[in-house]
């Protein structure tokens, strides 16, 4: 069997047992689908779009955590993705400027109650670089009512900076202090996103003094590769940066999806990060 329909099966097997045993379950995706670049020749978002949004629907998450998308491959999978509405601005004048972290979620599931879009910096109700940071870097949230259950979570979208580290690490403190801000109910909270650290870095240690990574969560054993980050490279992937926070939820299964174009390339340099998360505690 080719490997990667191999993977797909394993993944739905695992899905499918975690959903009959356990019942109510949603499933959660984080993808940096990497930004439309003129000059990615080989990777050009023209040639990955389709084979993303076919990864999309073919895995079917409630919800869908986007990072670095431009407004036109927003409005690409806005058009694309029919069972999905999404929230969002561009970080560099809060409207269509930039890169997005847009959330998608599937209407029919989830409804939203409340959204906001903040910048990672000392200033975050406007437009603005923080601290040592090379670029304007958001967290856009909202708060999920699930149509069936009526159960609530917060979830954030955070795209941390790549370069600087008190920048990545005063992100982490301030995403801490917002949550406790918002969440004033202690209703449970999902954090994902494309942090740009290592889980050995100090950012990491931070936002683990009030959320629990959600991998070393999972009742059902870890599938993918180890990394996310595969920068378009055929080598074994070993930096993981993306990742799922949680609290006050069980998760079912931690994923990250190795799906290729059918040349064998890579249709991001990140994998997505796919998690099913079970009836929400309390």
């Amino acid at each position: 069997m080719h490997p990667i329909r191999s993977q797909l099966l394993f993944i739905l097997i695992v899905l499918s047992l975690s959903h009959s045993v356990l019942g109510q379950s949603t499933k959660l995706m984080s993808f940096n689908i990497r930004y439309d670049n003129q000059w990615d020749i080989e990777n050009n978002w023209m040639l990955r779009r389709d084979k993303i949004t076919k990864l999309i629907n073919r895995y079917q998450p409630s919800i869908v955590a986007t990072q670095e998308a431009l407004s036109n491959q927003v409005n690409f999978l806005d058009s694309t993705l029919s069972n999905y509405s999404y929230i969002g601005i561009g970080r560099e004048d809060g409207k269509q400027k930039g890169e997005f972290c847009a959330i998608f979620y599937n209407p029919a599931k989830y409804k939203v109650i409340k959204q906001a879009t903040f910048w990672l910096s000392e200033t975050p109700d406007i437009v603005s670089v923080g601290w040592d940071a090379a670029l304007e870097r958001i967290c856009t949230y909202a708060l999920f009512e699930n149509i069936n259950t009526k159960e609530q979570v917060y979830i954030f979208n955070a795209h941390f900076d790549h370069q600087g580290k008190v920048a990545q690490e005063n992100s982490a403190r301030l995403i801490l202090k917002k949550i406790e801000a918002i969440n004033k109910e202690d209703l449970p909270v999902v954090l994902m996103g494309d942090l740009n650290v290592t889980p050995e870095e100090k950012t990491i240690t931070i936002l683990k003094e009030e959320l629990t990574d959600a991998i070393t969560l999972s009742s059902s054993p870890f599938y993918g590769p180890k990394g996310t980050f595969n920068a378009f490279k055929n080598e074994p992937v070993t930096s993981r940066i993306d990742y799922c926070f949680v609290k006050n939820i069980k998760v079912l299964s931690y994923s990250h999806i190795d799906d290729r174009l059918d040349n064998n390339k890579h249709i991001s340099d990140h994998y997505p990060v796919l998690v099913e998360i079970g009836t929400i505690k309390k």
